[in-house]
């Protein structure tokens, strides 16, 4: 095939068959007597499992994948791309982190005791809205999960939970009761301090999550081509 044949065979532009050979992402074609490029089967489906793998994983790290996989040892080629796998699933694992703690508090959206803006507690006060103790508080804080301000009083410095500090006790609070260990709580804490709105609805997460089961199942469908460029690379 041509240069032409090729791109309306991968659906790219001409040019971008030609970048995406000077950026390594296929070998170079074959040039016949004319000094004109000749792809083979092998180029087109590298090129189809660039596409997807881009969709999946970006296409940054889609072009060093696809460079890698030819001159790496089978067992780092290997890693490389379950690699891919490890990081989506991490991905996803996080987004349900992030709406099983947001979740956790979207009943009390509506309830007339729910914070605003504005709003700050005591440790005292944030102690018995919640049932538990001052100690659990600040064991909270000490691994991340509650983040207070320290406020100046007259006998010295004190805790002070705004809106955000509260939400985040909240959240602790149910995915503790529902035994969620603190690892798990962490990752969900984390997840919801990343989000640009913390009130993001469950439907954006949901809307999230099938973004994240598309990008996989590129992954899937990159996957039994780049098995095939290993594999032929380790019996070379």
């Amino acid at each position: 095939m041509n240069t032409a044949a090729i791109a309306a065979a991968a659906g790219y532009s001409v040019q971008q068959v030609r970048d995406l050979e000077a950026l390594g992402v296929i070998p170079p074609a074959v040039r016949d007597r004319s000094g004109y490029r000749q792809f083979s089967p092998d180029h087109l489906q590298g090129l189809r499992a660039y596409r997807d793998l881009a969709h999946a994983v970006g296409p940054v790290e889609a072009r060093r994948a696809m460079r890698q996989i030819r001159i790496d040892p089978l067992d780092q080629a290997v890693a490389l791309v379950s690699e891919f796998h490890a990081r989506l699933n991490q991905e996803r694992e996080k987004t349900l982190a992030a709406r099983s703690a947001l979740e956790s508090i979207s009943a009390e959206a509506t309830t007339d005791d729910a914070p605003v803006e504005g709003d700050s507690m005591t440790i005292t006060e944030l102690t018995r809205a919640l049932g538990v103790r001052a100690s659990t508080l600040r064991f909270w804080e000490s691994v991340g999960l509650v983040e207070p301000e320290r406020v100046t009083t007259a006998a010295g410095t004190a805790r002070r939970y705004p809106v955000r500090a509260i939400r985040e006790a909240r959240i602790t609070a149910a995915l503790r009761a529902g035994g969620y260990r603190i690892l798990d709580v962490q990752t969900a804490i984390t997840a919801v301090r990343e989000l640009a709105d913390v009130a993001s609805s469950l439907a954006a997460l949901d809307a999230r999550l099938q973004a994240i089961a598309q990008r996989a199942l590129a992954l899937l469908r990159s996957g039994a081509i780049l098995a095939d460029i290993i594999d032929r690379q380790a019996h070379r």
